[in-house]
């Protein structure tokens, strides 16, 4: 399993009341598009979330990682570990960042 499908079907789940959600396997493991735009993904037990330059710092210093694939770091993008979204409530207040942050983009 590339992925944690828990977690994933709970990420899914928390995306559902969103307009234009799709799926699509990326880095090893699946990301969650809204209208064309990764919001985010789950990678191993890890959750993908795309905050943007804007949101980036602030997303670190609420206990994100910055996302790294091999030795480079994707700009934008960041980390959250099992143990951070273990908690419903958690998990929909980081869903929702990436959610927010890919419905402010134009459609793809």
């Amino acid at each position: 399993m590339a992925y944690d499908e828990e977690l994933a079907d709970r990420v899914r789940e928390s995306l559902s009341p969103r307009d234009g959600l799709t799926e699509r396997k990326m880095f090893g493991g699946i990301a969650f598009m809204l209208s064309g735009n990764m919001a985010a993904g789950v990678l191993r037990d890890e959750l993908m979330v795309r905050v943007g330059p804007d949101g980036y710092d602030a997303a670190l210093a609420d206990g994100a990682a910055p996302m790294t694939m091999g030795e480079r770091t994707m700009g934008g993008f960041v980390t959250v570990g099992a143990d951070q979204v273990a908690d419903p409530a958690t998990l929909d207040a980081w869903v929702a960042r990436g959610a927010d942050h890919a419905a402010a983009l134009p459609p793809k």
